[in-house]
């Protein structure tokens, strides 16, 4: 016979009698009896009917009631045009002694209107010779009160069996909700997936479980329930997907208040819009747990206290009134959100009201491998798509900036198949491409966040030792911090180079950059100095706090003789010099570290006693100490208390360079230039003494231009006789009196062994 049944409309007279009528061949192909449960596998879901043959006895066709399926969903939703008989199972039944379920009722009113025992013999009765399967979904039409009766629980006899509900069947009510609520809860939230948050995702599903399914515990010890949680983080890293996510796995209605949705032009509307949302939240509790979510709460109440403010002042008070109405007991928890905490009104910030503050910093490097390797889950990625590697270099960014990047990395993809006109993996190009494009958001309007071309250490000549040292001070301590924790040591918190103007100074922090993967920030006296009064500290404190969001960070003060200045005791100490020089002493200490600012769940090892699961994440903490790495040219002019250990620890001497360092600065710098076979650069590095690495470089772009004006624009070539009359009018910038100055210096810092062989 034919293996595959065709679908036909119910008859209306079967709607709600759980029968599946197949014709007499098809019955004995799949062993079946009379009134005896069958399950239908369908392609959305399966069913679970009693067995009937039709009427006029034909195969090949098959019409079934879905009273009792996987899904609350109506009917309507099975698009199976046909099925084949293997899809059909039959099943053995045993009668149940006991089932629990939970009951969903039409509306609010009718909750209301009915009592427990009258519920109770509805539900027996519409339950009595119905078989049933656990976790399926009993969906009821007609006139009833009833919307879906969904089995919960049944005798642990029942494996793979149908139990059948008899007459003698206990029937436990454990749940009854409403319609709405069950569709807000189950049926319209999609599937989310939040990676890299587990610990404040725990944090949040215990400030909300505990108080909403076990009240009557929290009354016996005493306790009244948590009434509210603020959660603060930067924009982007997940705290509207977080709320969802929570919402969805504890089964909580959400209700959403938006700003504009509650503002209104007429006095009193919007404290009236206001009170309808709390109190539609309290009708919701009558079905079970509810989440107030306040989305951007610092547009909806700010601060008070500005007279021009006023409609927002009411609404202020009025939110406050409406929480401190939240009954203990209730099932109903009001969950907001920010990035500006400290726009907030403070009252709001206490001990019943927002009881809780929870803090998502920027996601550290286990976090950012999490979420990517979430975000890549389903995308066709190539096998050289290493996702830690990926974590390490997406520093500063959030959960939206890495969704970004997988995304803009999936167009590379797609535009190289739509060239190539085949179907192509996103590989390790392509995410280095979009690596181009995406740029931390947090990062983009942040004062001193510059970008700049990548610098190697092969790019700059010379100065061996002092590259090794750079690497000592600042690349070991953000790349290997469990070196530096085994042995006992304390990272620097800062590196000053001193030297001679057009040594490098500014090259090398740019290398160090590079090498390290890490945001970098750069300031000058420019971005800070202002003609207000205390708009240059707060710019300062302003730049470290991004950096500490960014870690690991380089915080660059160039030409800081210019910024901050040595202190005297004949001035009064309120010169502008003098309150950026406290700002950066208290931000090298430590001090400006707001609460705000840290992770949540992060905790700081001690010592030689870090776990290897823990490595990655402690070197996260460990690096929340932002190195500051410093240039000037003038040292002597700096505070002491400035340049004592524990804040700029490191002081390195960056010397001009010496012949054999010149020489392997003209090789780079003529490296692009076309030169004749009689050019001798060994012979220009001798000729060259107290030339900087700057004065080289231009050296050798005059010769080029002396080239061009003798031989015209078809000059193919730069000779000797070129770079010597370049050197006839481009003088080097140091002079011997200044070396000596720096001499007496390096000889206080024990560093007088740089001098050798410079000139």
């Amino acid at each position: 016979m034919d293996t595959e049944l065709k679908y036909l409309p119910l008859n209306p007279d079967d709607r709600g009698s759980q029968r599946c009528r197949l014709g007499p061949k098809a019955m004995a192909f799949i062993g079946a009896k009379i009134g005896f449960p069958v399950l239908l596998c369908l392609q959305s879901g399966s069913c679970l009917c009693t067995a009937w043959p039709r009427r006029d006895l034909c195969d090949g066709f098959v019409q079934a009631d879905y009273m009792c399926s996987t899904t609350h969903k109506p009917m309507a939703v099975f698009k199976d045009t046909s099925i084949c008989l293997n899809q059909i199972k039959s099943l053995a039944s045993i009668k149940l002694r006991k089932v629990t379920v939970k009951v969903v009722l039409k509306t609010l009113e009718v909750k209301r209107a009915t009592t427990e025992t009258v519920l109770h013999e509805i539900v027996k009765d519409l339950l009595r010779n119905v078989f049933v399967l656990q976790n399926y979904v009993l969906s009821v039409t007609g006139d009833s009160p009833l919307v879906h009766v969904e089995i919960l629980d049944t005798d642990p006899l029942m494996r793979s069996n149908a139990g059948l509900i008899t007459g003698k069947t206990s029937i436990l009510i454990k749940e009854v909700i409403t319609h709405e609520w069950y569709k807000q809860a189950v049926q319209d939230a999609p599937p989310l997936k939040v990676a890299g948050m587990d610990d404040v995702c725990a944090s949040l599903k215990e400030i909300i479980h505990m108080p909403l399914y076990y009240p009557e515990t929290m009354q016996k010890l005493c306790m009244a329930c948590p009434k509210g949680v603020l959660l603060i983080g930067p924009p982007g890293v997940g705290k509207t997907l977080l709320v969802k996510a929570v919402a969805r796995e504890v089964g909580a209605y959400l209700i959403g208040l938006s700003g504009p949705a509650i503002h209104s032009s007429r006095p009193g509307e919007s404290e009236e819009n206001l009170r309808k949302i709390f109190e539609k939240a309290r009708e919701a509790t009558c079905g079970g747990p509810v989440l107030l979510f306040i989305d951007e709460i610092d547009a909806l109440c700010p601060k008070r206290g500005n007279s021009n403010n006023a409609p927002e002042n009411r609404i202020v008070a009025q939110l406050l009134t409406l929480m401190d109405g939240i009954d203990s007991d209730n099932k109903m928890v009001t969950v907001a959100a920010t990035s500006r905490p400290d726009a907030i009104d403070s009252a709001l910030r206490r001990p019943g009201r927002f009881d809780r503050e929870v803090i998502i910093g920027t996601p550290t490097h286990m976090q950012r491998k999490a979420i990517l390797e979430m975000l890549i889950s389903n995308m066709p990625v190539d096998g050289d798509v290493d996702v830690a590697t990926l974590g390490d270099m997406t520093v500063g960014y959030v959960g939206a900036d890495l969704t970004a990047l997988c995304r803009d990395a999936a167009m590379q993809a797609v535009l190289q198949a739509s060239l190539d006109g085949q179907c192509n993996l996103v590989n390790r190009a392509h995410f280095y491409e979009a690596f181009k494009r995406i740029r931390p958001s947090f990062t983009r309007s942040s004062v001193g966040q510059v970008e700049f071309k990548p610098v190697h250490w092969e790019q700059i000549g010379g100065l061996e030792d002092i590259k090794q040292m750079l690497k000592q001070s600042i690349e070991w301590p953000m790349k290997y911090p469990e070196a530096f924790s085994r042995m006992g040591l304390t990272p620097p918190k800062g590196v000053l180079l001193y030297g001679p103007p057009g040594c490098a100074k500014t090259t090398l922090v740019k290398a160090v950059a590079t090498s390290c993967h890490c945001s970098f920030f750069s300031i000058s006296a420019a971005d800070l100095f202002s003609p207000y009064v205390g708009d240059s500290e707060k710019t300062l404190a302003q730049v470290f706090r991004q950096a500490r969001a960014s870690t690991p960070a380089i915080v660059f003060l160039d030409e800081i003789d210019a910024m901050v200045g040595a202190r005297s005791e004949s001035r009064t100490g309120s010169g502008v010099q003098e309150r950026i020089l406290s700002v950066l002493l208290n931000e090298l200490d430590g001090i400006g570290l707001k609460t705000t600012e840290r992770r949540e769940g992060t905790k700081l090892l001690e010592s030689g006693h870090e776990h290897s699961e823990e490595k990655l994440e402690f070197q996260e903490v460990l690096n929340k100490a932002v190195m500051i790495v410093a240039a000037t040219n003038r040292p002597d002019t700096l505070d002491d208390a400035l340049l004592r250990p524990g804040r700029l620890d490191k002081l390195l001497y960056i010397p001009p360079p010496d012949e054999k360092a010149r020489l392997s600065i003209l090789r780079i710098c003529t490296a692009s230039i076309p030169l004749s076979d009689d050019v001798d650069l060994e012979s220009l590095a001798a000729d060259t003494p107290l030339y900087s690495g700057a004065d080289l470089q231009n050296l050798s772009k005059e010769a080029g231009l002396i080239a061009l004006q003798e031989s015209g624009l078809s000059a193919s070539s730069v000779k000797q006789e070129h770079f010597e009359k370049a050197l006839a009018s481009v003088k080097p910038s140091l002079s011997a009196k200044d070396l000596g100055q720096y001499r007496k210096l390096c000889i206080n810092h024990k560093s007088s062994d740089i001098f050798t062989n410079i000139m």
